[in-house]
């Protein structure tokens, strides 16, 4: 299951509505990508599945900072 490391973010059902408002359901899928992200305080690279948001905020804040909001040892 494709699911983010850090936040556990997922794929989510949703609903198709057509133009006669017949629903049928549908996936929505999480945008996750393999990434190797350094630990400075560690001196070592980890290997992440990651959101792009998780990507992005972790550019903005860091990875450790980042990690603990969630409450993840890394």
């Amino acid at each position: 299951m494709a699911k983010s490391d850090i936040t556990g973010k997922r794929k989510l059902l949703a609903r198709n509505v057509s133009h006669s408002n017949i629903k049928t359901k549908r996936w929505q899928n999480v945008n996750i990508q393999t990434r190797r992200v350094y630990l400075p305080a560690e001196g070592r690279f980890v290997t992440l599945n990651l959101t792009t948001r998780d990507l992005r905020t972790i550019d903005k804040i860091g990875i450790e900072e980042y990690a603990k909001r969630y409450g993840v040892k890394l």
